[in-house]
């Protein structure tokens, strides 16, 4: 029998499909099942070019592909992956999902926090001070140091008297570095005699340092000079004379109303009157206008500085006539002159060494000083300018020490703080600095922080509103005095050494999940980087750099402009 023709087939009994026990062997072209088919042994085929499950396809053990590979349309879904997967394309890693605390841009650089959060990297303001590593700018004995900070060229200027030089002017231009780092170039001679009494101050009207200073050598004349910052040098144009007597306790200014520089100064020739003499950059020259007496009496310890809210020269002082006491005065420039308002009394002990700086958050001066009635200790004063008249607050003490002396002030315009740097005659001399916060007519101050543990002198005090960051410009005591700076910063971060967890991969809203690029894995939301150098995570949350901040963590090496291995 060749063949057997039927519709159906059945068993024997008719109640359901035959049995074949010994096997069925189909050779015809296609074979149709509408039902299902079971097979309890192995089902093997040959030349079978396509498999077409509307389902899934079961595999006991594991399907071995020979050659060509499985080509999957939809989605693969795996518990594991075994092999290197070195031949996989378009395979996302290096990404873990995690909750943002906060927003997160792409390609911010992120800290993971101790609930197990993620944010971004910032800063603010503390209340105490770092610092970096001093750099040596004279390496000979340096006295008289005062700096300026040139806000064109984004440079620190520091005058001061190279006694190893003959006493001569001298200047150097300082760089301060985003990782707390300053350099300097070579040392400019502005002044060949004997100069002290030394007071730097910025034209901001027409981007030039002056520096006003005594001529020791010239009888003692009062004299300034107009210096141009050029990269990390300055030259200067000719000396010009504001006081043609002996002249004592400079101390200069910059009026940015009226782009005028003032000078205050005890006039010795004029019964050591406290003097002041407005002077007009115009190049590189400087010229005064006809010196006005401030103070009838015998003054010391001046101090000037700019209220650019009132528009106001102040001008603390000791004035010898009431026991040395603390005063001040207000004066407002007009052309080439200068009027006052009546003294105020500040401080009603012995008052020495007094400096000055304006805080242009709460629009008051501050003035610091030592109470000779009071153990020599350091001493600040809020005032508040009315007119042509000054209020004060109460007096505050600062640090933990006596017999401060070598003050000096500026202003941290980033976190609005004022900060002070002075010697602690109580503690041989070290270099400290205290922070202070102005609030209302009060002041109030951090923890000290030591910046030079040996012996200090004559320093002085700028703020870089570049790289917002002061530094500190002094005579070393116990380095053979050798003029020497060092960057301090008084913002906080939430970095740490350990904390850095990666970029953001994607930018992510507050509470909402997000993909993190983690070490491994490669971050494209990146721009302008160095391609091969290894790049470090900025501790203000604003990228990377190839320079390391303060701590020093990396993110990763760059493989573009665009996209770095975060490590």
């Amino acid at each position: 029998m060749s063949k057997v023709r039927a519709d159906n087939y059945s068993n024997r009994l008719g109640t359901g499909a035959p049995d074949f026990p010994d096997g069925l062997r189909v050779t015809g072209t296609a074979a149709t099942f509408s039902g299902n088919v079971s097979i309890a042994g192995t089902l093997t085929y040959q030349d079978v070019n396509n498999i077409d499950s509307v389902g899934m396809v079961t595999a006991r053990k594991g399907i071995q592909v020979l050659a060509d590979g499985i080509n999957a349309v939809g989605v693969v879904t795996a518990t594991s992956f075994s092999g290197s997967g070195a031949n996989l394309t378009d395979i996302e890693s290096g990404v873990a999902n995690f909750v943002a605390s906060g927003t997160i841009p792409n390609g911010a650089t992120v800290v993971v926090n101790t609930d197990g959060t993620v944010g971004v990297i910032t800063q603010t303001a503390g209340n105490t001070a770092t610092f970096g590593t001093a750099v040596v700018f004279e390496s000979a004995n340096t006295q008289d140091v005062s700096a300026t900070f040139d806000s064109n060229s984004n440079k620190v200027v520091v005058a001061y008297k190279d006694a190893a030089n003959s006493n001569y002017g001298t200047a150097v231009v300082g760089t301060i570095d985003t990782d707390g780092s300053i350099s300097f170039g070579g040392a400019t001679v502005f002044e060949t005699g004997d100069t002290r009494y030394i007071s730097a101050v910025f034209d901001s009207s027409n981007n030039k340092v002056v520096i006003a200073y005594k001529d020791h050598t010239d009888s003692e004349k009062g004299k300034a000079i107009v210096g141009t910052v050029s990269g990390t040098s300055i030259s200067f144009g000719i000396a010009a004379e504001f006081e043609s007597g002996t002249t004592f306790y400079i101390s200069a200014t910059f009026d940015s109303s009226n782009n005028k520089v003032v000078v205050a100064y005890m006039d010795n020739g004029n019964s050591n009157y406290g003097t002041a003499a407005v002077g007009t950059v115009s190049g590189t020259s400087i010229s005064f206008g006809t010196p006005v007496v401030f103070a009838s009496v015998s003054t010391a310890a001046i101090a000037a500085v700019f209220d650019s809210s009132n528009n106001k020269v102040v001008i603390g002082y000791d004035d010898g006539s009431s026991g040395d006491h603390g005063h001040a005065i207000v004066g407002t420039v007009s052309g080439t002159s200068i009027s006052f308002g009546s003294a105020v009394e500040y401080e009603v002990g012995d008052t020495n060494d007094v400096v000055a700086t304006f805080d242009s958050s709460s629009n008051k001066v501050v003035f610091a000083y030592t109470d000779g009635n009071n153990s020599d200790q350091g001493t600040a004063i809020v005032g508040t300018v009315s007119g042509t008249s000054i209020s004060f607050g109460t007096a505050v003490t600062f640090g933990s020490g006596t017999s401060i002396s070598d003050k000096s002030i500026t202003y941290d315009s980033n976190s609005n703080k004022i900060i002070i740097a002075y010697a602690d005659g109580s503690a041989s001399d070290e270099g400290n600095v205290v922070v202070g916060t102005v609030s209302g007519t009060s002041i109030s101050f951090g923890s000290e922080v030591v910046f030079e543990s040996g012996g200090v002198k004559t320093t002085a005090t700028v703020f870089d509103t570049n790289t917002n960051k002061f530094a500190i410009l002094y005579e070393d005591d116990d380095n053979n005095d050798y003029g020497t700076g060092i960057v301090g910063d008084v913002k906080t971060t939430n970095l740490t050494a350990e904390n850095f967890i990666g970029l953001a991969a994607e930018a992510i809203s507050d509470g909402a999940t997000g993909k993190i690029t983690v070490p491994g894995g490669i971050n494209t939301g990146q721009t302008g980087l160095t391609t091969a150098r290894k790049h470090f995570v900025k501790n203000d949350g604003t990228g990377i750099s190839t320079v390391a901040s303060s701590p020093s963590v990396v993110a990763g090496t760059a493989i573009s402009a665009t996209k770095i291995l975060v490590r």
